[in-house]
């Protein structure tokens, strides 16, 4: 297993679980213990939602079962089935469109679904598993392969394990992996009275 860790150079004290939370794509072929899969998404269960819909479900499979695993797998776009491949774990997200108690529209459904996801996220930081979520995933594919209904669409695919050696990924693979983390500072997003003006919150 590798130790190679990432934390977040946070401009501001945050919790160490939101530090240390990262999308590496070096797994080790370490199976997840299913009592911590379970965890997960116990996690992933009691994230907060409008209206307490509960918008999320997860389609899971693990190398354990190899015909499940194939079929998720092939649902990401091939870029990410280079490298996700090595996970012991791998599964997509999906999000109902519908409120259950009155049938309209839920728009906060993505929002919600997210929220889980990141509880999911966080529960593997602090159980020593590690998390890659991905955007490049074929939707439609992965509909038709798992019978998902028209109320509801895929959202994200994502691999869980055990750390792994960043040297098991291609040279293009292994800079990012090493690479400095970044983000935009807070004065970007965090605004007061009009759009664009900066809150004095995160103001330096």
């Amino acid at each position: 297993m590798s130790d190679h860790k990432k934390p977040a150079p946070v401009a501001a004290p945050i919790n160490d679980l939101l530090k240390h939370r990262w999308s590496p794509r070096a797994f080790g072929d370490r199976p997840v213990e299913t009592e911590k899969l379970r965890s997960l998404f116990e996690a992933a269960r009691w994230a907060s939602s409008s209206y307490n819909a509960q918008p999320w479900s997860f389609i899971v499979a693990t190398k354990d079962d190899p015909e499940n695993y194939q079929k998720v797998l092939e649902t990401f776009v091939e870029f990410n089935q280079g490298w996700a491949k090595n996970a012991p774990v791998v599964a997509l997200s999906v999000a109902s469109h519908k409120f259950p108690h009155n049938g309209e529209q839920n728009r906060h459904a993505f929002h919600d679904v997210g929220q889980a996801a990141a509880n999911l996220a966080l529960e593997a930081t602090s159980l020593g598993l590690q998390i890659h979520q991905m955007a490049g995933i074929d939707p439609e594919k992965a509909r038709k392969t798992f019978g998902v209904p028209e109320t509801h669409e895929v959202v994200a695919g994502f691999a869980i394990g055990y750390p792994g050696d960043p040297a098991s990924l291609s040279e293009q693979l292994q800079k990012g992996e090493m690479a400095p983390r970044e983000r935009r500072p807070a004065s970007s997003f965090v605004f007061t009275g009009h759009w664009g003006k900066v809150s004095p919150i995160v103001a330096k």
